[in-house]
């Protein structure tokens, strides 16, 4: 059994519902709040966090898929071979959002064992390469 990945959550998923689930079911888990302080959280650009996440080779959960899109977010990404995985749904409640993350844990983690950059997205009972294009 392969050792269990860390996650960081992105601030756009909040700091509590989602960590809290997934700290429950015995993940470690960062949130920007808790790596940066709060104040600094709020002002961090995309492509800091994003390096630092990668770096520490720590499995990204967001819900910003146009991260894929904005060239200086991607080349960090890249740069820094970040396993993501995102929701490309926007309006889902915070508890919808921690169920589709939950719901595909074990995707995710089947697929977090290949090495990035990556991004996955993530929906309803299944996940599915957004970035680079299959």
């Amino acid at each position: 059994m392969h050792q269990s990945p860390e996650f960081f959550i992105d601030r756009s998923l909040g700091r509590k519902h989602l960590a809290g689930t997934l700290h429950n079911l015995g993940f470690t888990v960062h949130t920007m709040a808790s790596v940066y302080g709060e104040e600094v959280a709020q002002q961090l650009d995309d492509e800091s966090w994003l390096r630092d996440a990668g770096n520490k080779g720590w499995v990204v959960l967001m819900k910003d898929d146009a991260i894929r899109r904005r060239p200086a977010e991607r080349d960090a990404l890249a740069e820094a071979g970040v396993r993501a995985f995102c929701l490309t749904n926007a309006q889902l409640r915070k508890e919808e959002q921690t169920e589709r993350f939950v719901g595909n844990i074990e995707r995710i983690l089947r697929q977090a064992q290949q090495p990035g950059p990556y991004i996955y997205g993530v929906y309803e009972g299944y996940i599915q390469r957004l970035w680079p294009p299959p």
